[in-house]
């Protein structure tokens, strides 16, 4: 049996010969990368830029347009290469860094959307004070609070998988993750589960209360509210909903991808399905915050008007 020193690299077994169809998925997924960095890239450029959108609502964007970055530019790069491959493997290293920006990317988002609703519920529950209470030193310690947390928490994973024995090394996926990697290993993973466990139930379930929490304070504003407020809640709160849904989705189909066998189900559909929360947030949210917001919009009309003329 091979131990975890003979096996210096990892199989992605999900992969299938594209044949004569090879150039084109390349050109469909080079595509979704270019438009993703494109717009992303586009709107922190205009959030950072212009100085009437420096308000925090608009740096929670800003921060979740960079995470959104990071997070296509851990796979995308790498989907590339793979498409172009024959021999589907990738370096222990490089897998245990794809593991690392996956998990810290889709931990960041959540927690992203949770201050997001926070900011929403004081912009909409409290108006009158929101300037006080949503100042900014409480913007920059929050945004810090989004990213560091997860970061550090993910970090911590690697020394619970690097060093684990492995009796095999093929991953049924298109990219590396923790869960597939830990199914491989032939020594005890009870402290991995363990900690893996508890991880995805703090990274989801602390945010999803928060957010749930803010919800139920705006929906009770709305209700006993004006005819304004409820226009402001709808126009400030519905590209929110969308994003986090949208994300939401995505994230619980990868769960139970990761947690249960679905080999029954059709190649394609599972690769979909464990590709979904990494390329249809950062694809939709530039579209959704973009189109909704209008000091955005107009903003980016400003700009390439500018830069045409």
């Amino acid at each position: 049996m091979k131990n975890s020193t003979q096996l210096s690299d990892f199989i992605l077994g999900a992969y299938f010969d594209g044949g004569p169809f090879r150039s084109l998925y390349f050109t469909i997924v080079m595509s979704l990368y270019v438009f993703i960095f494109g717009s992303n890239l586009l709107l922190i450029v205009v959030i950072c830029v212009n100085r009437s959108l420096h308000e925090p609502m608009y740096m929670f964007l800003c921060s979740l347009f960079v995470n959104e970055l990071y997070g296509s530019t851990g796979l995308f790069p790498f989907l590339l290469i793979q498409i172009l491959s024959d021999v589907h493997t990738v370096s222990a290293p490089l897998c245990f860094l794809q593991v690392f920006s996956v998990y810290s990317y889709g931990s960041v988002e959540f927690l992203n959307l949770a201050a997001m609703s926070y900011d929403r519920y004081l912009a909409i529950c409290c108006p009158l004070q929101y300037n006080e209470l949503m100042t900014a030193n409480k913007v920059t310690k929050l945004i810090v609070a989004i990213w560091s947390p997860p970061l550090l928490v993910n970090f911590l994973t690697l020394p619970l998988i690097v060093p684990l024995k492995r009796c095999g090394n093929i991953i049924n996926k298109v990219y590396c993750d923790n869960h597939s990697i830990v199914k491989l290993a032939c020594s005890d993973t009870t402290l991995n589960n363990i900690y893996g466990l508890t991880v995805s139930a703090l990274s989801v379930f602390e945010p999803l209360i928060v957010i749930l929490y803010t919800y139920m304070r705006i929906l009770k504003v709305c209700f006993s509210g004006s005819k304004q407020t409820r226009q402001k809640a709808v126009s400030t709160c519905t590209p929110h909903l969308a994003s986090l849904l949208n994300f939401s989705f995505g994230a619980c189909f990868e769960i139970l991808q990761s947690r249960f066998n679905m080999n029954s189900s059709p190649n394609m559909l599972r690769i979909f399905l464990s590709l979904y929360f990494l390329t249809c947030p950062p694809l939709f949210n530039p579209l959704m915050y973009g189109l909704n917001l209008s000091k955005i919009r107009v903003t980016c009309k400003n700009l390439i008007t500018h830069r045409t003329c």
